[in-house]
């Protein structure tokens, strides 16, 4: 290891010498670290991860389809319900049954929210606790 030892007369001399001795050791000690946490890093434990599936979703015989059309009409399955009390009835005749079956919605996307509105409102009065939307998926790329 060097070192320079000035005199008074060179004083302003700009020292254009870079030590690299501390630059080394930092590499080396870096060098060393890594070569002891990579074996630790390869070791993991063998997870069986779940795999992704689309499946088509079945229609279970048990379960309540209500179609909301674009000018409000209400049909369960493919029957036209005629007012709201009518589908509140029906649909207190299902709650009690168990287990309780799951009421989907296929709302019409030209229809306005109001009527849906209406027929999940229609499935709270009557006490259903499975409610769910169906929906067409996106486009796959």
């Amino acid at each position: 290891m060097g070192m320079h030892v000035g005199t008074a007369d060179d004083e302003d001399e700009v020292v254009s010498a870079i030590n690299t001795t501390p630059l080394v050791d930092v590499m080396l000690v870096l060098l060393i670290i890594f070569l002891i946490t990579i074996p630790v890093v390869t070791h993991t434990v063998p997870v069986d991860l779940p795999k992704e599936r689309s499946q088509v979703r079945i229609t279970k015989p048990e379960n309540i389809n209500l179609s909301v059309a674009a000018n409000g009409k209400v049909y369960w399955n493919e029957r036209e319900i005629p007012d709201q009390e009518t589908l509140v009835n029906e649909l207190k005749q299902v709650a009690v049954l168990d287990p309780q079956p799951e009421v989907q919605i296929r709302g019409d996307g030209g229809a306005p929210y109001e009527y849906v509105g209406k027929v999940v409102l229609a499935g709270q009065r009557a006490g259903i606790l499975k409610l769910g939307f169906i929906t067409e998926p996106p486009p796959r790329q």
